[in-house]
C-alpha cells in the first residue's frame, strides 16, 4: 500500500525531539532550524525522488521518480492521489507551467518526448516527440503571445507552437553538447536562455521566423558544464548558474557580463555553518520583495542549508546559513520545492516552508513556524532504514 494514502496524524506519526537552534553556527549570525512536519516513504525499493513540482490552485504535489513514473500527493496531508505512467526513459523535468490549465502537469524525458497529463484523470492528454536520439532534458513555455514551448535536447534547442503541436524551429548551431536547461525570461517572454554541457549560455529572441543567424543575441561562456540556471533581480535581469562541478556564478544576461564567479563555492559554504562539509548544491532561491538570493547546498547525509549570495561583495560572496533543514533525509537530496509563502520570505510565516526529495526515496515536508518555541518536530513512524546501496552519480541528472 502506498504510504500516505490515508494519512492519520495520531496513528502514523510519532513525536521526536527537534534540536532547536542554540547559538550561532558561526560568529556573526544564527541559522533558522526548520522542523520536519511529516515525511512520506515512497516505498519503491531502490527508487530516487528526482523532482517535485507543486500547484497551489489545485493543491497538488507532483513527484518524478526513477521508475519513470509521476506520483501525485496532497501537499497538506501527504495523501497519495494517483500516478501518471507512460514515459519509457528517465524523467528530467516536470512543471505545472502549461498556459492552458493549472490541472495540466508537463514532463520531459530521455525517451525523446514531452508529455502533458491531466492530474484529475492521471491520463496523458498530449505528446510531443523530438524524434530518434533527441533526449529531452528541459522545457519552458513562453514567447510573446505565450504560444511557444522550448526544449533542450542533444546539442539542439527545439521550439514548438504548443497549441498546434507544430515544430517551428530547431536551433542546432549554437551548442555542441547536451542542452541541460531552457528558460523563457519572466519579464521578457520573447527572450529564451539555453545552457549546455559545453559551458555556454545563449540568449535567443523568439519573435518572428526564428533562426540562429538573426535571433542569437548573446553568448556567455561559463567555461564548465552547466547544471541549472534561473532568473533573479527586481526585473529578472540577472541569471544565476550552477555547474556540474559545483561552482556558482551570476550574470547580467542582457549584456552578457559575469558579475560573480565563485569557483570554491562548496568550501565557502562549508565555512558558513557548524555542520559537515557541503558536498553539492541543489538549487537557488530568490525572494523578489527582499531582492535576496540564496544558494541551497547539502551533505551526503541529507542536511540542507540556505546560504545568502552577496552579489555586490565578491570578498563576502556567501553569507552565514540562514536556514537549516536537518533530520528528514538519510541521503543526497535532489530537489527542493518551496511553499508559496516561502517564495516571498525565508519561512518567516507560520505554516509549510516547503518539500524536499532525494535518493533515500523520501518526501519531506518542512514547517516554517518557530522550532525553538515548539521544541518538537514530527516524523512518520513508517520511515524505515534503507540498506546501503551502490552509489550512483548525482550528476547523471539529465
Amino acid at each position: 500500500m502506498e504510504v500516505g494514502k490515508d494519512w492519520d496524524d495520531s496513528a502514523m506519526e510519532v513525536e521526536v525531539e527537534a534540536e532547536a537552534a542554540s547559538g550561532s553556527p558561526v560568529p556573526g549570525g544564527s541559522a533558522r532550524r526548520l522542523g520536519l512536519r511529516n515525511s512520506i516513504q515512497t516505498n519503491f525499493g531502490d527508487d530516487y525522488v528526482f523532482q517535485i513540482a507543486s500547484c497551489q490552485e489545485i493543491s497538488t504535489l507532483a513527484v518524478s521518480l526513477s521508475t519513470n513514473a509521476l506520483k501525485l500527493y496532497s501537499p497538506a496531508t501527504g495523501q497519495y492521489l494517483g500516478e501518471c505512467t507512460g514515459h519509457t526513459g528517465s524523467i528530467h523535468e516536470i512543471a505545472f507551467s502549461a498556459p492552458s490549465s493549472p490541472q495540466v502537469l508537463c514532463s520531459c524525458s530521455a525517451d525523446a518526448t514531452i508529455r502533458a497529463w491531466d492530474t484529475r484523470s492521471f491520463k496523458q492528454i498530449s505528446l510531443l516527440n523530438g524524434g530518434p536520439s533527441h533526449e529531452m532534458f528541459s522545457f519552458s513555455f513562453g514567447g510573446t503571445s505565450g504560444n511557444l514551448l522550448a526544449a533542450g535536447s542533444n546539442s539542439k534547442v527545439l521550439l514548438w507552437d504548443w497549441r498546434s503541436s507544430k515544430q517551428v524551429a530547431c536551433l542546432e548551431e549554437s551548442h555542441m553538447d547536451d542542452v541541460t536547461q531552457v528558460r523563457f525570461a519572466p519579464n521578457q517572454q520573447s527572450k529564451l536562455i539555453s545552457a549546455s554541457v559545453d559551458g555556454l549560455m545563449c540568449v535567443f529572441d523568439t519573435d518572428g521566423d526564428i533562426n540562429e543567424d538573426d535571433h542569437l543575441l548573446t553568448v556567455m561562456n561559463v567555461e564548465t558544464s552547466v547544471s541549472k540556471v534561473g532568473f533573479y533581480g527586481n526585473t529578472y535581469q540577472k541569471l544565476w548558474c550552477l555547474t556540474h562541478i559545483e561552482t556558482l556564478s551570476t550574470w547580467d544576461w542582457n549584456d552578457g557580463t559575469r558579475e560573480l564567479n565563485i569557483e570554491n563555492a562548496r568550501s565557502l559554504a562549508s565555512d558558513k555553518w557548524n555542520l559537515d562539509h557541503l558536498d553539492y548544491f541543489v538549487d537557488c532561491h530568490y525572494s523578489l520583495p527582499d531582492d535576496r538570493l540564496w544558494v541551497i547546498g547539502g551533505t551526503s547525509e541529507g542536511t540542507l542549508g540556505y546560504f545568502p549570495v552577496n552579489n555586490n561583495d565578491p570578498a563576502g560572496a556567501m553569507g552565514t546559513a540562514e536556514a537549516v533543514l536537518e533530520g528528514g533525509h538519510t541521503g543526497v537530496i535532489r530537489t527542493i520545492c518551496p511553499a508559496v509563502s516561502s517564495l516571498e520570505s525565508l519561512g518567516q510565516n507560520r505554516g509549510i516552508f516547503g518539500w524536499t526529495g532525494g535518493e533515500d526515496g523520501r518526501l519531506c515536508c518542512w514547517r516554517s513556524d518557530d522550532v525553538a518555541a515548539t521544541k518538537k518536530s514530527w516524523v512518520s513512524s513508517s520511515l524505515v532504514s534503507r540498506v546501503e546501496k551502490k552509489n550512483r552519480s548525482r550528476h547523471q541528472p539529465y
